[in-house]
């Protein structure tokens, strides 16, 4: 037995009382997902300063591909410069969302170990399909409004967002409980992340002339 579902089964077992039979292993998964996902933060928080530092120096990035087209040497130089300057890599923010990768995967299999009783199922798994169903309509309604002007594949792209929801129609409704708690996680979390500030965005991360790159993050401004 995993220690993220001997940790399930304790805390199911702990809330019984509670919540009741019924409830206890839905509430033991929300708030089981909660507390990796608060664990889990800093690392989110990483990935998004280098989503935000890659978006703002895609530009000239893009520039320099165009530059020395004809020079990948001269190209990779340039490129590691660029990123070098802002204190970034073009690779900033892939490896901590590869570092929760694992948690992820092993809390989805002990969820899919709980037991919740048959009479329950059917409402739960209703719940959960409109829970996932909101959640990935408004990443969708939200990522066509952050570039509307996207073409081709990045056109469709946050479409993704109700893969999910395929998911969850298949697996049982323990697991299907997980993801809906993670995947509105994942939402609200993106959302705080990506925030702009006092009308800033990812621009505050373009280096100046003759400066470095400053990568807003989600850290409040002091007046």
């Amino acid at each position: 037995m995993s220690v993220f579902t001997h940790a399930l089964l304790s805390l199911t077992h702990a809330l019984t009382p509670l919540t009741g039979r019924d409830a206890a292993p839905v509430a033991a998964i929300v708030l089981c997902t909660v507390l990796v996902r608060l664990a889990l933060h800093p690392l989110a928080r990483a990935a998004a300063r280098g989503e935000k530092t890659r978006a703002a120096l895609a530009p000239r990035a893009a520039e320099l591909r165009r530059k020395h087209a004809r020079d990948p040497q001269r190209l990779q130089r340039a490129l590691t410069d660029l990123y070098a300057d802002a204190g970034s890599t073009p690779f900033a923010g892939i490896l901590p969302t590869l570092l929760q990768l694992p948690a992820f995967f092993v809390l989805y299999h002990a969820s899919s170990a709980a037991r919740i009783a048959d009479d329950h199922a059917g409402a739960l798994h209703a719940a959960i399909l409109v829970v996932i169903a909101a959640v990935a309509f408004w990443s969708y309604r939200r990522a066509r409004k952050a570039a509307p002007d996207a073409q081709g594949l990045a056109k469709h792209l946050p479409l993704l967002s109700f893969g999910t929801l395929v998911t969850a129609a298949i697996v049982p409704p323990a697991a299907g409980v997980y993801l809906a708690t993670t995947t509105a996680w994942t939402a609200a979390e993106r959302a705080r992340l990506h925030r702009p500030h006092h009308g800033q965005g990812v621009a505050d991360a373009t280096p100046t002339a003759g400066g470095s790159a400053k990568t807003s993050d989600d850290r409040p401004h002091r007046t």
